[in-house]
């Protein structure tokens, strides 16, 4: 079992941990450490034991408010994922019907007979531009 010296609020620890899990503790050394330098820097010295509990105290309050957090987005997901299964078995809507104008076929002569005239006309015009 490897053992492993951490420093925490200026002091260091030997603490024996299992095979391969050095670096989580390390990791979880520095969250302590941070803690700890916090409560150094705002009320200076203090005794060891009284140091370790307020940054562990101060680490759990953290650990608190995020487990809060996550239950609350556990919550919020599990919402969603029932809304989401609720729209999925919901039943397909029925297609909606378009309907679409027929041109009646007055208007289609009236508009090729007015197309025949305007190039009547553009003909014209062109002959006497040539001229």
């Amino acid at each position: 079992m490897p053992e492993v010296t951490i420093h925490i609020g200026g002091r260091g620890f030997d603490v024996s941990c299992q095979e391969g899990e050095e670096t989580f503790l390390m990791a979880a050394a520095k969250m302590l450490d941070d803690e700890a330098q916090v409560l150094s820097d705002q009320i200076g010295r203090m005794p060891e034991s009284r140091m370790l509990l307020m940054a562990g105290l101060m680490l759990a309050d953290k650990t608190a408010a995020t487990d809060d957090k996550v239950k609350s987005l556990e919550a919020k997901l599990a919402q969603t994922e029932a809304e989401l299964q609720t729209l999925r078995n919901a039943p397909r809507p029925e297609p909606e019907r378009i309907e679409v104008a027929v041109v009646p076929p007055s208007v289609t002569d009236t508009l090729a007979e007015m197309a025949a005239r305007a190039e009547a006309l553009a003909a014209v015009v062109e002959e006497k531009a040539g001229e």
